[in-house]
């Protein structure tokens, strides 16, 4: 297999397990790109990896074939646009920023330079996940009508760090809309399509040692798709549930790893399907897979940057509805 040269920028919790996503895919050169000293080191150790830079600068004097874009959120489009006008393509983590400046010109650049490019949103990345969506999609149910997608569970326990990293803060692409709930409007998105209309309201009501919104309402439309998503970062149930509505039946994914459907509302029963168990991992190798198969042309990337921009655009609409969001006072 080709070795392509990929350039992780930043390795903090998420790059690191791209780091260690791409290396398992053995088909990348892993280099990395970190200021930090103290957690350079480290990682290039764990890793046994070669080729280890302090800067941009360093790294780029032998360019990469691809970059990891993995700093925080705020520094995403600055950075992407001096590696895609070097011709380098690029997977940008997600959200692709905290603002839409700088967006359409990265675009624009990517098409100019026919680069491969794509936003990390992982869910498109579980096959059990893409099953529900090749089920919707087939028309064998009929045409969707209505959707929940519910989504909750213990922060501390899966991201013990959260208090020192940038979730503290919305300029750095923190809180529960940033963080969480972006990736759950844009498997959304997958499935049925844009999102057209939203409304929300957000709360920090539990969370420990932060003030952003730790959980989140949302009723939306995807275009005559009526939708509500909720979740929050507090609760001791690790679950996520899409239960999709269709015309002559209903369509389920339940976390990890298992999607249903019932026809028949007389019997109640529902049919199903178990994919593999999944380690959390694995979807982020078959992220890593899936970008490198674009790089080399045999399929386009997940989420594009053009779709990565557009659930940006519902973020910024989101964190500005819930500052005060429409309630009818009785």
């Amino acid at each position: 297999m080709a070795q392509h040269k990929i350039l992780i920028i930043g390795v903090g919790s998420i790059g690191e397990r791209h780091t260690r996503c791409f290396q398992s895919t053995n088909r990348a050169q892993i280099r990395i790109c970190e200021p930090n000293e103290t957690l350079r080191k480290t990682i290039a150790e764990r890793y046994h990896l070669q080729h280890v830079y302090a800067s941009l600068d360093e790294a780029l004097v032998d360019p990469p074939t691809a970059a990891v874009v993995a700093t925080p959120a705020q520094t995403h489009i600055a950075i992407s646009q001096r590696l895609a006008e070097q011709g380098i393509h690029l997977l940008i983590e997600k959200p692709l920023s905290t603002s839409i400046e700088g967006t359409e010109t990265l675009i624009q650049t990517v098409k100019k330079q026919k680069l491969t490019a794509a936003v990390a949103y992982v869910h498109r990345a579980n096959p059990a996940l893409a099953a529900l969506r090749q089920l919707v999609q087939s028309g064998r149910f009929g045409k969707p009508v209505e959707a929940t997608f519910i989504t909750g569970q213990h922060f501390p326990t899966y991201r013990p760090a959260y208090r020192e990293i940038y979730y503290t803060r919305h300029e750095t692409g923190g809180g529960a809309i940033q963080d969480a709930l972006t990736h759950i409007l844009n498997a959304g998105e997958w499935i049925l399509g844009p999102l057209d209309r939203l409304m929300g309201d957000a709360q920090h009501l539990a969370l420990p040692g932060v003030t952003v919104e730790d959980s989140v309402h949302v009723i939306a439309r995807h275009g005559p798709v009526m939708a509500a998503y909720t979740l929050n970062q507090h609760q001791a149930p690790n679950e996520l549930v899409f239960t999709i509505m269709c015309e002559q039946g209903t369509v389920r994914f339940e976390y990890p790893t298992r999607v249903r459907w019932m026809t028949n509302p007389a019997t109640q029963q529902w049919q199903q399907q178990e994919y593999e168990s999944l380690e959390r991992d694995t979807v982020f190798t078959n992220q890593a897979n899936a970008f490198i198969d674009a790089i080399e042309g045999k399929s386009p990337p997940l989420c594009t940057l053009e779709e990565g921009l557009h659930t940006l655009k519902l973020n910024l609409a989101l964190l500005k509805e819930v500052q005060s969001p429409p309630w009818t006072v009785i």
